[in-house]
């Protein structure tokens, strides 16, 4: 090869990598040059009984991102998977959980969908952190009202961190307190805040303020209802180096344009 055409080669060459860096980079710069994160809501709650470990396998099979699930504490401290307070609407028995011991929850069935108890029992944060491993990410819901559920912050992280999953492991809340606790826990941890519109929320209307930059920089993504989600909100969050999930969308002609991630309980679908 000539002197000419080496010298060529080593420009063409440097073009491409240059070329390939901006693109990488254009992509980091820009949450939306990816396909959003696919989340199985409840496990996929379309495919089974909610936030059940059969349903969470559908979920996974399905071929879902990650795996949405609700956590509550039980009366003896332990961890557990379920969406409500109560267990009054997903198995045959009754109560509250917090009031109850795992195993006075355990005695009762999760209800199939047809609303017949099946022969599985509510789960451990513990039996779902073993189905998921290795195998999808989590996108985890601490369920928690002022007073309530003392510790559950520092119980599920540290279940995570037993099982070595802090890499698949994302926490979110409603509850500011819930994020702060764990924020104080591991500044490190991936923490998202879930949104609902209330009126006169900057977050809602897209103005990220000094304060709300000040009170949620260490917030990852701000996951908001999908009846109040709009392009100038996602377009806002996306300036301001934050990402947009937005839940519960359930057909994939329904998924607005330009977020990071979709909540379903249909993941089959997309």
């Amino acid at each position: 090869m000539s002197f000419v055409n080496c010298k060529l080669t080593l420009i063409f060459a440097c073009v491409l990598a240059i070329s390939a860096c901006s693109c990488n980079k254009a992509a980091m710069n820009n949450p939306t040059a990816h396909r959003p994160v696919i989340v199985a809501h409840r496990g996929g709650a379309d495919l089974g009984m909610e936030n059940s470990l059969s349903c969470i396998e559908k979920g996974i099979a399905a071929g879902a991102d990650m795996i949405e699930i609700d956590l509550h504490l039980t009366a003896d401290n332990q961890v557990v998977v379920c969406h409500d307070r109560s267990i009054n609407r997903t198995t045959n028995g009754k109560g509250e959980i917090g009031k109850m011991t795992l195993a006075e929850i355990q005695q009762y069935r999760l209800l199939d969908q047809n609303g017949k108890p099946s022969d599985e029992t509510i789960p451990t944060l513990e039996q779902v952190l073993e189905l998921c491993k290795g195998r999808c990410g989590m996108l985890i819901e601490i369920k928690k009202k002022k007073d309530q559920y003392i510790g559950i912050e520092a119980l599920s992280d540290s279940l995570v961190k037993q099982h070595g999953m802090q890499e698949q492991v994302i926490f979110q809340s409603f509850n500011d307190d819930v994020l702060e606790k764990l924020h104080a826990i591991d500044p490190t941890l991936r923490l998202e805040k879930l949104l609902f519109y209330r009126s006169g929320s900057h977050l809602f209307d897209g103005t990220f303020t000094s304060y709300s930059a000040e009170k949620y920089d260490y917030v990852a993504s701000f996951n908001i209802c999908k009846t109040f989600v709009t392009q100038r909100f996602i377009r806002k969050m996306h300036e301001t180096g934050k990402e947009v999930k937005v839940w519960t969308v359930n057909k994939p002609s329904r998924a607005p344009e330009h977020v990071d991630g979709i909540i379903t309980n249909r993941p089959d679908l997309f």
